[in-house]
């Protein structure tokens, strides 16, 4: 009598086509939603499918089994992408934290503050002269205030002068735009031009060990320095009472 083959289980073949879909795709940010489904998908088919074959005697057991690993590995890597991906947007929208600050003037407190006003982390500005030493190794300070400038058209203006000085082991970027100086009214505003001056602070990037200095102005009557450690962050990193 011929040997007739086992008929091969269409949810296995299923269940393995599923699997190396959600695989491929778990790796992609946004699209590895679609992964997700798709995996769980083929995961669900895959152990029916090996149900089937054991019961029943189909064919594609092997493919089943495949399809449920491939299942399970791509839901794996969907998650801990999805953790990463998330990881990394919350700090550029946060920023890189303040991890100390150390006070350079006799007006602020031991721990590097001064009382008067809020941080948006609840924490006192600082005084003029403080640093603070963000998490990524970047220390930045506010080392003196210009006070009564006019700009090029006869507005009033506010001047700081800035230090950026990069501690860790990798590049550090910095930016004028970092700074909004808030005046009495609560307005913030980026910095703006007096048209003079070679100590303009520029944007560009700190080797390792590297320092840079320069003035940011802002118009109007400045009473705060509000500093950005991301453009995209919301809520000032740190700030300091002028």
């Amino acid at each position: 009598m011929p040997v007739v083959a086992a008929k091969r289980s269409g949810m296995a073949v299923a269940s393995l086509v599923l699997g190396i879909v959600a695989a491929v795709l778990s790796w992609m940010p946004i699209v590895n939603n679609l992964a997700f489904l798709v995996g769980l998908v083929g995961l669900v088919l895959g152990i029916v499918a090996i149900v089937g074959c054991v019961r029943k005697g189909k064919g594609g057991k092997g493919l089943a089994i495949a399809g449920v690993v491939l299942g399970v590995v791509a839901l794996v890597v969907v998650l801990a992408t999805q953790v990463a991906y998330t990881t990394a947007i919350d700090e550029a929208l946060q920023g890189s934290t303040v991890q100390e600050t150390s006070a350079a003037s006799s007006s602020a407190l031991s721990d590097g503050s001064a009382s008067g006003g809020s941080q948006a982390d609840g924490s006192d500005d600082l005084a003029v002269g403080a640093s603070v030493t963000l998490s990524d190794g970047l220390v930045v300070s506010v080392d003196s205030v210009q006070a009564g400038l006019a700009k090029y058209d006869g507005s009033p203006a506010t001047g700081i002068t800035v230090t950026y000085t990069n501690t860790s082991d990798k590049e550090a970027s910095f930016n004028p735009y970092d700074w909004k100086g808030q005046d009495a009214d609560g307005a913030q505003r980026t910095q703006t031009y007096l048209g003079n001056g070679s100590d303009e602070l520029r944007s560009g990037s700190l080797a390792p060990g590297g320092t840079v200095t320069g003035s940011i102005y802002f118009e109007g009557e400045a009473v705060k320095a509000l500093y950005y450690a991301s453009m995209l962050s919301s809520k000032p990193t740190a700030s300091w009472a002028l």
